[in-house]
C-alpha cells in the first residue's frame, strides 16, 4: 500500500502552476489590535515571538496552551496553528499537541515552544495582524497557494532549500518524491508539509442501507441517492456554507468535473473567461445539489457541518480525509459505518479520476531569532513518530518515506488509497489556486451566493470574471 502512496504524490507535480502577487501585509492599528484579541497564547513561560516585542501577545491571552513546563532557563519560539491543542478531539491536533509536548521535553533546558492558537476562520487575519505588528511566530501551519504566497512576496517566509538538503542531515532525503511541488518557487523550497490528503465523499452505510440507496459513480447517480435518503427522512449532504471554502469544494469539483485541467490552465493563462458554459453548468449542478444539503447549511460552520455527518443526522459529507481525525476522534464507533467513495463523473464531462489534495505546511519566519530552535521543532514535526502517527491514528498520508501498519490506521484511510490508485491528476481547491487571496475569496463569496439564490449561476461568475478584468489580466 505504501507504494500506491508515493504513486499519488508524484501526481503532485501535475498541479498548476501559480501566479505569483505581492499582496500588502500591513493593517490599520486598529485592525492589528482587534483581531489579537482573539488569539490564545501560551504565556506561562512569557511566550516571546522571536521577531519583537510580546506587548500584542500578551495582551491577546485569553486561555493558555498547556505543554510540558519551560525551567525559565531555555530559549523560546513560538508555533501558531488554528486549533485548540487542549480543547480538541480532532485526531491529527491530538497529534501536533505530542510533537509540541515531546518537543518541550526533549529539549528541556535548551528550547520551548509556546503555542498560538485561534480558530480556522479567523486563523488568516490573525496570523496576519501579527505579521503586522513585527511578532511573526518563529514557525506558522500555512496551507498551499496563495496564502503561502503572501509570505513567499513579502519576505516573511524562509527559504529552506539549502537547510533541507544540508548532505550531512539529507533532511530533503526522508520525504517523498514531488511532494515540494506546490510550496516551490523559482526552484526555492518555501515550506515543509507535515501532511499529505485527498477530497473525497464519506457516507454512512447504515443510512444508504436503510435508504435503499447506491453508490453514485455518476452526478446523475448521487441525485437519485440524494432523493432515496431524503425520502427516508436523513438530510442527504451535510456541507458548511458558513465557512465558505467546504461550499466551494463542492463547487471546485464540479468545475473539474465539466471542463477538467483545462479550465484552471485557462483562467491561469488568461485564455478562458469565468463566463465559459462549463463553469456556468458547474454553478447549475451546485444549485441543484444544495437542495438536499441539511437545513441549516447556510450558517453552519465547518465542525458543524462534520458533526451533523459523524452523529447521523446526515448520509454525506463533502471533505477532504483530514475529516477522519475528525470524525474518529469525536464518534469513535462510527468508523465501521463510515465508508468513502470519489466525487462522481458528470456524463459527457471531462475525466472523473482527478482529486483534491493538499498538504498541511510550516513555514520559518525570516525573521525569527532562534533559527536552530525553531528547525528542530519542523524535524520532529516530520520525524518517524509523527509521521506514523499522522497515518496510524489521524488517518492522514505521511510525506515521509516512514513504514506504516495500515492495518493500525483508520478503516476509511484503507478505502482513501483505492480511490488514489485509480487516481489520473491531482488539482488544489479552486479558491488556493486563483491568482491572489482576494481571488479564493470573490470565488468562494460567488458560490455562497449562488447557494443562497442571491446571484444565477450566470451572475455570480461575471462577478469573479468582473474581479480578474480590474485586477488580474
Amino acid at each position: 500500500m505504501q507504494a500506491t502512496t508515493y504513486g499519488v504524490i508524484q501526481l503532485l507535480k501535475e498541479d498548476l502552476s501559480m501566479k505569483k502577487k505581492v499582496l500588502s501585509l500591513l493593517l490599520s492599528t486598529a485592525m492589528v489590535a482587534s483581531v489579537l484579541s482573539g488569539c490564545a497564547v501560551s504565556t506561562d513561560t512569557g511566550a516571546s515571538t522571536g521577531t519583537g516585542t510580546t506587548e500584542a501577545t500578551d495582551a491577546a491571552s485569553e486561555s493558555t496552551t498547556e505543554t510540558a513546563a519551560a525551567t525559565g532557563d531555555e530559549e523560546e519560539i513560538t508555533w501558531m496553528f488554528w486549533d485548540d491543542l487542549d480543547a480538541t478531539e480532532d485526531l491529527i491536533t491530538k497529534g501536533y499537541k505530542e510533537v509540541i509536548d515531546r518537543y518541550n521535553e526533549t529539549y528541556k533546558g535548551k528550547y520551548h515552544c509556546n503555542v498560538i492558537t485561534t480558530n480556522l476562520e479567523e486563523y488568516d487575519t490573525k496570523l496576519n495582524a501579527l505579521v503586522a505588528a513585527d511578532q511573526t511566530p518563529d514557525v506558522f501551519i500555512c496551507n498551499p497557494g496563495p496564502n503561502l504566497t503572501q509570505y513567499v512576496d513579502a519576505g516573511i517566509a524562509q527559504d529552506l532549500t539549502d537547510i533541507l538538503q544540508n548532505q550531512e542531515s539529507d533532511w530533503y532525503g526522508t520525504f517523498t518524491d514531488g511532494i515540494f511541488e506546490r510550496i516551490t518557487y523559482d526552484g526555492k523550497i518555501m515550506a515543509v508539509p507535515t501532511n499529505f490528503a485527498a477530497a473525497c465523499v464519506f457516507y454512512n452505510t447504515d443510512i444508504f442501507k436503510e435508504a435503499g440507496a447506491e453508490v453514485p459513480a455518476t452526478y446523475e447517480e448521487l441525485l437519485a441517492a440524494c432523493e432515496k435518503i431524503k425520502a427516508a427522512g436523513y438530510a442527504p449532504i451535510s456541507c458548511s456554507a458558513g465557512t465558505t471554502w467546504c461550499l466551494s469544494m463542492v463547487a471546485g469539483y464540479l468545475c473539474d468535473r465539466e471542463g477538467g485541467p483545462d479550465n484552471l490552465q485557462g483562467i491561469t493563462d488568461g485564455t478562458l473567461d469565468w463566463t465559459d458554459p462549463t463553469f456556468i453548468n458547474a454553478g447549475t449542478k451546485l444549485k441543484e445539489l444544495s437542495q438536499y444539503f441539511q437545513e441549516t447549511a447556510a450558517g453552519d460552520s465547518n465542525d458543524q457541518a462534520t458533526a451533523n455527518f459523524y452523529n447521523g443526522e446526515a448520509a454525506m459529507l463533502v471533505q477532504g480525509s483530514w475529516a477522519i481525525a475528525q470524525i474518529n476522534g469525536n464518534n469513535p464507533d462510527f468508523e465501521d459505518h463510515c465508508g468513502v467513495f470519489q466525487f462522481p463523473a458528470i456524463e459527457g464531462g471531462a475525466d472523473p479520476n482527478r482529486m483534491i489534495v493538499k498538504t498541511d505546511n510550516l513555514v520559518l519566519s525570516s525573521k525569527t531569532q532562534h533559527q536552530e530552535a525553531a528547525l528542530a521543532l519542523m524535524k520532529m514535526f516530520t520525524d518517524d513518530t509523527a509521521q506514523k502517527y499522522t497515518a496510524e491514528v489521524g488517518g492522514k498520508i505521511p510525506v515521509t518515506g516512514v513504514e506504516i501498519d495500515f492495518d493500525k490506521a483508520p478503516k476509511q484511510l484503507s478505502f482513501i488509497e483505492d480511490i488514489l490508485a485509480n487516481m489520473t491528476g491531482t488539482f488544489g481547491f479552486y479558491n488556493e489556486s486563483l491568482a491572489s487571496v482576494e481571488a479564493g475569496d470573490v470565488f468562494d463569496n460567488a458560490m455562497v451566493d449562488v447557494f443562497l439564490g442571491n446571484a444565477t449561476p450566470e451572475e455570480a461568475f461575471q462577478k469573479v470574471q468582473d474581479f480578474y478584468d480590474k485586477n488580474v489580466r
